[in-house]
């Protein structure tokens, strides 16, 4: 749907997966709402009739993915692209091809530089035995141009504590909380991306925020500084809301002109939204399942690459490591020095 002299260039539903705008790929929402945990880190639940390592029916409101005996996403190739993991709340056990580790959650996001090629686990473990793990998740995907995807795989992780949250309180006293996760807003800059990332250039005006309304709060999102910037507004959970002018529900997203301020107003209730915006990188698009190339003979190329080197083999005794139930919130890097939030 559009509409002739408003921001909003189209309004469309959520569906899976959601549509997205270059320099986007992919993006998935996950909510799980996992029972308490047992001795593995795996529900302490029956998986009786569950279809173990393709299970994503959400029976009981979760899901096993990959996973056979932890929630989760056993290791899996990626070339060409970047993913950027927020989890909202929850914890992932990363495990990776060069070597790297760690235990993330609860307001942590992970950025990994596929580059040439990485193979990554991405497992959900059951912490709490004596109530429920819910977990949710943002896994978005960046394309990188031609030029950078055969850049050497890149890991690192945003704590929680290290990325700027900016509030604005609009003349009722109601407020717009921003979750800066790239970009910049109100004078707070995200951590930065890695090195060989889009959204390392300072004139891509990459941005990913997550957004929550109050009700009725009435604020003004400002205008991209590129003029060629493409901006998406996905609201997932919550009460309906105006944006620029048209009403947009939840399950819902809104492309919108990013060239000029966009007034949003909150509804009845708390809204939840997730911004993600860039300028377009305008290069052909080949993918095929985990790999995004220019072109098919790339993507056969990738094929035939992982099928000879593994993108560096498998460093672990498991195809899903969980780290131990007290490991904590931790990063290992490929040189072997350990990062703490």
């Amino acid at each position: 749907m559009t509409s002739a002299g408003s921001p909003v260039l189209q309004v469309f539903e959520l569906g899976s997966p959601w549509q997205t705008i270059d320099p986007f790929l992919f993006v998935a929402h996950h909510v799980d709402d996992y029972p308490a945990g047992n001795d593995a880190l795996g529900p302490d639940a029956p998986l009786d009739g569950r279809p173990l390592g393709q299970d994503f029916g959400n029976p009981a409101g979760w899901n096993m993915y990959h996973g056979t005996v932890v929630p989760g996403f056993p290791g899996h190739p990626h070339r060409g692209f970047e993913t950027v993991t927020f989890v909202c709340s929850g914890f992932v056990d990363h495990s990776d091809s060069v070597g790297a580790s760690a235990r993330f959650g609860d307001g942590d996001t992970q950025w990994l530089t596929a580059g040439r090629g990485i193979v990554h686990s991405e497992m959900f473990p059951l912490l709490h035995r004596d109530r429920e793990n819910p977990l949710e998740l943002f896994q978005i995907w960046l394309n990188l141009p031609a030029e950078s995807k055969s850049a050497d795989p890149h890991f690192s992780m945003l704590w929680d504590g290290d990325t700027p949250t900016v509030t604005f309180d609009d003349d009722a006293g109601r407020t717009a909380s921003v979750r800066v996760l790239a970009g910049t807003l109100g004078g707070a800059t995200a951590p930065p991306p890695p090195p060989d990332s889009w959204a390392s250039r300072p004139d891509t005006d990459v941005a990913i925020w997550n957004i929550d309304l109050s009700a009725g709060v009435r604020w003004e999102i400002p205008s991209a500084a590129g003029t060629d910037t493409q901006r998406v507004l996905y609201v997932y959970d919550g009460a309906p809301v105006t944006i620029g002018g048209r009403p947009v529900t939840a399950g819902h997203g809104a492309v919108v002109d990013a060239s000029m301020p966009l007034p949003v107003t909150g509804g009845a209730d708390t809204t939840r939204i997730l911004l993600l915006q860039g300028r377009p990188i305008r290069e052909p698009v080949v993918s095929y399942g985990p790999f995004v190339l220019t072109d098919e003979a790339g993507v056969r190329q990738a094929f035939a690459d992982y099928r000879r080197t593994g993108f560096g083999g498998w460093p672990w005794d498991d195809d899903g490591p969980v780290h131990s139930v007290d490991a904590g919130r931790f990063a290992r890097y490929p040189d072997g020095h350990v990062e703490k939030p």
